[in-house]
């Protein structure tokens, strides 16, 4: 039987032998929630007329791979650890609540409850002192470029998506792709005396290129649009319903927020899970426009921005 692509990911990222501190992160409550909320924003429980995943991730997966692919470049245990925890903020859904919050272009609305869920974890609070760390320092992850930067650049979560959504979703990322990106990927000082994320080779720099692409094309498609937004309506109309509020988002997993969804008495709500659940394509209204987030790349080969400007 051949190996699932992301346990092969993980294999490459030497999860074998991963460093002895994270065990105990991995165990924490709040990180243990995501194992229960889907990378691909609920679509996995969409209608399989439209979308048809090859593996399943969940949120849980990506901050694994992200936090060991930090470990692999940097073998630096505070960035690491930012690297762990930089999702944990993700409501059910995940970008769907982006939507429903009409934020199509960054997509950053939900990251509002990182430090609170962060902070109201003992475990996670004690780990951090026992390995002399401020939480601080956890929460606010975007000061590790590794980690985090602004696009076009490259840093562990942005590679790490591309690697996931090419693995399951776009279904372009074989075993050979996920090897010579592991084997080049390296760190350079950018244009701007900061660490990010580079290739050695141009041709494996392009290759990730090519995979971002489709990718982007995927996140535009009217049909993508259409099946975001169908659930960021049932979600908003499930807290006008009281049925759930708009915190328990960041505190249930997707489990148990679709259980009430479905135990529901609003026919409004039902109707509309049918729908997300059996839709077909010809049934898609082709009129769904929407200024949803450009996944655009420009990376450093060798030092060197592949792109000269990164306005091309």
């Amino acid at each position: 039987m051949e190996t699932p692509l992301y346990s092969y990911y993980l294999n490459q990222l030497g999860n074998n032998d991963r460093p002895e501190f994270m065990e105990k992160y991995l165990e924490t409550p709040c990180l243990k929630r995501l194992k229960k909320v889907a990378y691909f924003c609920g679509m996995n429980r969409a209608s399989k007329n439209v979308y048809h995943f090859k593996e399943y991730i969940t949120r849980y997966d990506h901050s694994l791979s992200v936090a060991l692919l930090t470990w692999k470049l940097t073998h630096d245990k505070k960035t690491t650890i930012a690297g762990l925890f930089h999702d944990i903020g993700t409501p059910c859904f995940s970008h769907v609540i982006d939507y429903m919050n009409k934020d199509y272009a960054n997509q950053e609305s939900t990251e509002e409850y990182t430090e609170k869920i962060m902070r109201n974890d003992e475990y996670l609070l004690k780990y951090l002192k026992e390995d002399d760390i401020a939480v601080e320092d956890i929460i606010h992850f975007k000061q590790y470029s590794i980690v985090d930067n602004h696009r076009p650049r490259v840093c562990a979560d942005r590679l790490d998506g591309v690697i996931l959504t090419g693995i399951s979703w776009t279904k372009d990322v074989e075993y050979h792709d996920i090897k010579n990106i592991i084997e080049d990927v390296t760190i350079f000082l950018n244009e701007d005396g900061e660490l990010e994320i580079g290739f050695s080779t141009l041709s494996v720099a392009k290759r990730v290129l090519d995979i971002s692409n489709r990718i982007d094309l995927y996140c535009h498609s009217n049909e993508d649009n259409y099946m975001m937004e169908l659930l960021a309506d049932i979600t908003r109309k499930a807290i006008t319903s009281r049925i759930v509020t708009y915190h328990e988002l960041y505190t249930l997993n997707e489990d148990e927020l679709f259980k009430r969804l479905k135990n529901s008495d609003n026919p409004e709500i039902l109707d509309s899970l049918v729908k997300f659940e059996t839709i077909t394509m010809d049934q898609i209204p082709q009129t769904v426009v929407l200024n949803v987030k450009v996944r655009d790349l420009n990376p450093l080969v060798g030092g060197i921005r592949i792109k000269q400007s990164e306005k091309e």
